[in-house]
């Protein structure tokens, strides 16, 4: 099907400016924050900002850009805390094994899983990958399973698990197909975007669906939990009471925290994060998800009956192994910006201002006081506002995810989305991995994103290029 969006066509210089201005203005001057000169929003597009280069603030990294540049420790750590945080990336690489085993500090894996390991997902740190059209193979790429209301499959649980140990198989597998969808651009030009059709052998129950997802990057983790939440909540208008077209919402969890991780925001916290991905993609018990069994169902009787390694009525992920990989995922430091004063990164800057692009992706932020000393008091550049945004059907989930609707999505940071190509080999994007570009990323926003969308549509081909350059350089 085609797509036409009739947009005006914007041309670089001081209209473009100016807009960008205009649009952050009142935004700059209400906005509270501990280092207001910092944080407020440039209009000064001539040159790169103060500390621009640092993204991850004083912690921002500045060993070699290469394969492994989302894996290098923040550069606040002390000597001590590079150990600790050496022991965490230990047992993030840690393959687990079924129960009962003589290495039990690494057993009880299953009966179903998703992968052996946090590596085998956050492969070097970065984001993981959809499979080839056709094919059955779903490493990084995870399922969950809702219906309706959000509730989850009676018998397969939250999650659907590919893999498992010796004596059981896993609960099925899922093919993917890919239709070609066209969308044409105000100037004529055509790209040929791609939607996603998952189907399944696995016998779901009526009216749930399978709702992709890709594992995210994983760089900076403890610095966006250590964003003062009023800083957040600041941003918030679930009902566009400013007309704006922007309807961001904060994300409540159970335990009254602040929903910030994860692509429906669902955690709160960086060991929040890691214990539910121990759960759920490892079937591995932490004292935050204790279930033995992870995700298994009363209706699975054999899973739940299976041998675990529980040990002593310990979790088989206990307290120290938990604490240590949250402590690494926390510090995985921001590389630096590269060529922050690079004309067209600055020309693409001021079209990624004045498309309105900074509405939902939020370029800077503070850390609050109340935190760990090596996270405390920073400037971080995240280029997200951490809300819940409805980006329209054409991104939606078949069903919601408890009650988070299915067109509602958390706004990913775009710190180091530069680098994806260099540290996951590949450049795909989005939550389902549709995305083979970042082109075509933001081709695919819709809902609240799309007047952005449009803008960038709208732009002259080579001031689109210009833009694209800009995201390249986070």
């Amino acid at each position: 099907m085609a797509l036409k969006h009739p947009v005006l066509v914007l041309s670089l210089g001081s209209a473009v400016l100016a807009m960008a201005a205009l649009a952050l203005s009142a935004e700059a001057e209400t906005k509270a924050q501990p280092n207001a000169r910092l944080l407020a929003p440039t209009t000064d597009f001539s040159r790169p900002e103060q500390f621009e280069t640092q993204q991850g603030g004083t912690g921002t990294t500045l060993d070699r850009i290469d394969q492994s540049a989302f894996s290098h420790p923040s550069a606040m750590l002390t000597a001590t805390q590079r150990a600790e945080f050496a022991q965490g990336n230990e047992v993030f690489d840690r393959e687990w094994v079924a129960a009962p085993s003589s290495t039990i500090a690494s057993d009880g894996l299953g009966p179903y899983f998703n992968a052996r390991s946090c590596q085998g997902c956050h492969i070097n740190g970065g984001r993981g990958h959809p499979p080839l059209d056709g094919d059955t193979s779903m490493v990084s790429m995870l399922f969950a399973l809702s219906d309706g209301q959000g509730a989850p499959d009676p018998v397969f649980g939250h999650q659907f698990q590919d893999q498992a140990i010796a004596g059981f198989t896993g609960e099925g597998t899922i093919r993917v197909v890919y239709e070609s969808v066209r969308f044409t651009y105000p100037d004529g030009t055509n790209v040929d975007l791609r939607r996603p059709v998952y189907s399944t052998d696995a016998a779901l129950a009526a009216g749930v669906a399978l709702n992709p997802r890709i594992a995210p990057q994983m760089i900076g983790l403890g610095l966006i939990e250590a964003i003062d939440q009023k800083d957040i909540l600041s941003r918030a208008d679930p009902d566009d009471a400013d007309g704006d077209g922007i309807s961001g919402r904060a994300h409540w969890l159970g335990d009254g925290a602040l929903g910030r991780f994860g692509w429906k925001a669902t955690t709160g916290s960086v060991m929040e994060q890691s214990a539910l991905a121990f759960f759920n993609d490892m079937s591995l018990s932490t004292w935050m998800f204790p279930a033995p069994h992870g995700d298994c169902t009363t209706a699975q009787e054999t899973c739940r009956t299976a041998e675990h390694g529980d040990d002593d009525g310990l979790p088989e992920v206990d307290d120290g192994l938990l604490d240590s990989v949250s402590f690494y995922s926390a510090n995985l430091a921001v590389p630096a910006r590269r060529g922050v004063d690079d004309p067209r990164v600055l020309e693409g800057k001021a079209l990624f201002y004045a498309a309105g692009c900074v509405s939902c992706h939020v370029p800077k932020h503070a850390t609050g006081e109340n935190t760990a000393p090596e996270l405390r008091n920073q400037v971080i550049w995240p280029y997200s506002d951490f809300l819940l945004h409805d980006l329209g059907p054409g991104l939606a989930d078949t069903t919601p995810t408890g009650d988070v609707a299915g067109s509602e999505w958390r706004t990913p940071p775009l710190w180091g989305i530069g680098m994806t190509a260099m540290v996951s080999g590949h450049t795909n994007f989005l939550h389902d991995g549709r995305a083979r570009s970042l082109e075509e990323a933001i081709l695919w926003h819709g809902g609240e994103a799309e007047s952005a969308r449009d803008s960038f549509a709208g732009f002259l081909k080579e001031h689109r290029a210009s833009l694209l350059h800009f995201l390249n350089s986070l």
